[in-house]
């Protein structure tokens, strides 16, 4: 075995492998604990994962021949990336294949707080025809802010000018004359100012120390009180229990998760149920047509990690 995918992939790209004469792993349950004998991890050149496989110096300690992680995604929150290249193993990433997905769930969540949809189908459901009750609102006309500008943010901010929205955005590693600010026309302002202006505020930064908790109690009382909250970068970046607070004082309209924290969460968590909060499974970035692109990247790159040849999704 040269290679262990240790979570779901799209198996069509498993033919890359056969075709390449590379053999491998699928075990898309691995990342629940390594059960595979000290022999087949000595083996290991490559490691596939998503999200929920932890990679640190222990798993790393386990593979002397691993030349590459390959991650399904773009987080790198599971992966010790200073220890993989201490040891130098190299780390690939799915750079930009999801973006696209990802963009579009921002714009399906907009559009389904403004126009109540769930709401309205459980109406109808229990016997109800009120239709002034869920007169809603248009996106056109309203302020997106972004809260980081990379490749995901830019799709999306193409897409809600589309709409007719407003477009700001803060990043403090984006320049004035970046395609965002320069192409898309993206206003580049304070992250005070995003939140005080938005009426979606919407977040695609890393997970890191520096933006660990990012969005607090302090940050939340900055938005308006009819202004909504996505979130689709990591769950560790709100601080869960201040939006909880803020919810439940009114001083943001609702939120729409797809990371939490801890994942799944416990049924008692405090934002489940509660009202103006939309939470999903983490699935942003999943659509038949990302995770087709996403493995097929992947794969292809560590490949070429395997052959020699430098990966162009390297972190």
């Amino acid at each position: 075995m040269e290679v262990l995918i240790t979570e779901f992939i799209d198996e069509s790209a498993l033919s890359l492998f056969d075709e390449a004469g590379v053999t491998y792993a699928y075990k898309p349950e691995a990342w629940q604990g390594f059960s595979f004998d000290e022999k087949a991890l000595a083996s290991l050149k490559a490691i596939i994962v998503r999200n929920k496989t932890r990679v640190g110096a222990d798993l790393l300690n386990q593979c002397p021949q691993l030349q590459v992680i390959g991650r399904l995604g773009v987080g790198l929150d599971n992966i010790d990336v200073a220890a993989a290249k201490k040891r130098g193993v190299s780390v690939v990433s799915a750079r930009n294949a999801n973006a696209i997905s990802v963009a579009e769930y921002v714009i399906a969540a907009m559009l389904a707080v403004v126009r109540r949809l769930r709401e309205a189908d459980e109406h109808v459901t229990e016997g109800g025809w009120d239709r002034h009750t869920f007169t809603g609102l248009e996106l056109y006309g309203k302020t997106l802010g972004l809260i980081g500008c990379g490749e995901i943010a830019q799709r999306l901010a193409l897409r809600a000018k589309s709409l007719g929205m407003n477009v700001i955005g803060h990043d403090p590693y984006v320049a004035p004359y970046d395609f965002a600010p320069s192409e898309l026309k993206m206003q580049l302002r304070s992250l005070d100012e995003v939140l005080e202006r938005a009426d979606f505020v919407s977040l695609h930064v890393p997970l890191t120390e520096g933006t660990r908790h990012l969005i607090d109690y302090k940050r939340l009382k900055q938005m308006k009180p009819s202004a909504y909250l996505i979130n689709t970068s990591r769950g560790g970046v709100i601080q869960e229990e201040h939006l909880r607070q803020a919810l439940q004082e009114g001083r943001l309209a609702g939120a729409v998760l797809d990371v939490l924290e801890e994942e799944p969460p416990h049924r008692d968590h405090p934002l489940l149920g509660l009202k103006g909060v939309l939470v999903t499974p983490h699935i942003a970035g999943l659509t038949v047509e990302s995770q087709a692109r996403v493995a097929r990247l992947v794969i292809g790159e560590v490949l070429h990690e395997l052959q020699g040849d430098p990966s162009i999704c390297r972190v």
